[in-house]
């Protein structure tokens, strides 16, 4: 799973930056929300205590904050045949639980700014294979995905 982890981490950064970040300008003061869920921000170790931030910082912030799991050889061996943590499958837990929420913000609240950009269709497929990834490593608990437990569901066909 490590090695599976660190090529879709990041292959679905490298589909954001490529077409998403055109929504910066637009969402510069929005916070991160789905509706009645607001999420905020805290590594646990410069933030500790959760913050409210605007969603483009609550990206800058998960972004930086993955590279630094990814870097941390203690996560996320680079020799081969060294073991992972104990805490390995919780670190990349909490990493694709805070992409989710991203995706979560992305279609609540800019998902007509995706359709008049044309990349509805890219936006779709990524957060599918998200979605499937994410189901058959079971790296997602099932109350997280509430805010688009429907898509999700669509998506698994459940």
């Amino acid at each position: 799973m490590g090695n599976q982890t660190i090529t879709r981490l990041s292959h679905w950064n490298n589909l954001w930056c490529s077409s998403l970040w055109q929504l910066a300008w637009l969402i510069h003061f929005l916070h991160i929300t789905f509706g009645r869920y607001e999420y905020r921000w805290a590594d646990g170790v410069n933030i500790k205590k959760p913050i409210e931030v605007s969603a483009p910082k609550y990206v800058d912030y998960l972004m930086g904050w993955i590279e630094t799991q990814l870097d941390d050889e203690s996560i996320f061996p680079q020799n081969l045949g060294a073991p992972f943590p104990s805490n390995f499958q919780d670190v990349v837990k909490t990493i694709f639980k805070r992409l989710f929420r991203v995706y979560a913000h992305i279609y609540h609240s800019h998902f007509q700014k995706i359709i008049s950009l044309k990349e509805e269709a890219h936006m779709n497929t990524c957060f599918k294979h998200f979605v499937l990834f994410t189901w058959e490593f079971r790296l997602i608990d099932k109350a997280e995905l509430a805010p688009l437990y429907e898509l999700v569901e669509s998506i698994l066909q459940l």
